[in-house]
């Protein structure tokens, strides 16, 4: 075969040689960085409870060394009116810290509710490594011994709430402790794997290979022992309400789905109004009295 015949075989060669690399280090980044690309820490918290009137002990709570990593959660208990009400274990979201949340926890507190929300290692005033999803659940089951054991709250006087990402962590809890009175989960997802493929690139990788952050809610849904509530707002542009609608569908009875017509992801509260507030208080006083 002459040089000439070869030049262009072998040009096709390397380039398919070099396109082949390209993806195989796409891979490994993706493999190997992607609590980078899923996790965006927020370290300054811009409002606290004082900013709503509210009176409130700020926590700091070590992690032991047992855990993947050591560290500190950095957390508020908001006591309510009542000394015996009910308690709320928050679980926030990605993106933000408990100072987003401020005003979300003095509305729990209003419905009746002592609150406790705190930070997850590398978020806010917390320490510790960077996340990653074992050391979410690491933080709340810290969180859960916190409320239950340091402050003496029966579990049936006891709600876990999370939203977003929070209510992955709030069903990989409570799928731990069907001792607990109730959970609401708040414009969450089905799961990881199913939120990637939102993603335009997504399709060109193996991602159900390459995945190792995959808080998969639907398949831990169908296990709860507990009342559930779920909320979602339809016109949420982050994480579709029909990711509500799949969890609901296979969570077991007793459950709730609460629907905010023009509800976004992180305003359910403020669009849906007597909806959201009388759905959420109709919830959480059966299952507080049932249990």
């Amino acid at each position: 075969m002459s040089k000439s015949l070869l030049q262009p075989k072998r040009m096709i060669l390397g380039i398919a040689a070099l396109l082949l690399i390209i993806y195989l280090v796409a891979c490994s980044c993706l493999f190997f960085l992607q609590s980078r690309y899923l996790f965006f820490p927020s370290p300054e918290v811009t409002e606290t409870p004082k900013t709503y009137g509210l009176k409130y002990e700020e926590i700091n709570l070590p992690v032991a060394e047992k855990t993947s990593e050591a560290g500190s959660l950095n957390g508020w208990w908001i006591p309510a009116v009542k000394p015996d009400a009910p308690v709320i274990l928050y679980f926030h979201g990605n993106g933000v810290n408990i100072g987003a949340n401020a005003e979300q926890a003095h509305r729990l507190r209003e419905l009746g509710f002592s609150v406790f929300l705190f930070d997850y290692r590398g978020y806010g005033k917390s320490t510790g490594p960077f996340p990653s999803e074992q050391r979410l659940y690491e933080d709340a089951e810290r969180a859960w011994s916190y409320v239950t054991k340091t402050r003496q709250v029966a579990p049936k006087k006891l709600l876990i709430y999370g939203h977003s990402l929070g209510g992955a962590i709030a069903i990989e809890t409570a799928s731990h402790h069907p001792e607990v009175g109730g959970l609401i989960v708040e414009s969450s997802f089905t799961s990881i794997l199913e939120m990637t493929r939102r993603v335009r690139w997504a399709p060109f990788f193996p991602m159900d290979l390459l995945l190792t952050q995959r808080f998969d809610s639907f398949s831990k849904v169908p296990g709860l022992k507990i009342p559930v509530l779920f909320i979602h707002g339809q016109a949420d542009r982050t994480i579709p309400y029909q990711m509500s609608e799949t969890n609901f569908s296979v969570a077991p009875q007793p459950k709730r789905l609460l629907l905010i017509p023009n509800g976004d992801h992180d305003n359910d509260a403020i669009m849906g109004g007597d909806l959201y507030l009388n759905g959420f208080k109709s919830f959480t006083d059966k299952v507080l009295k049932d249990s």
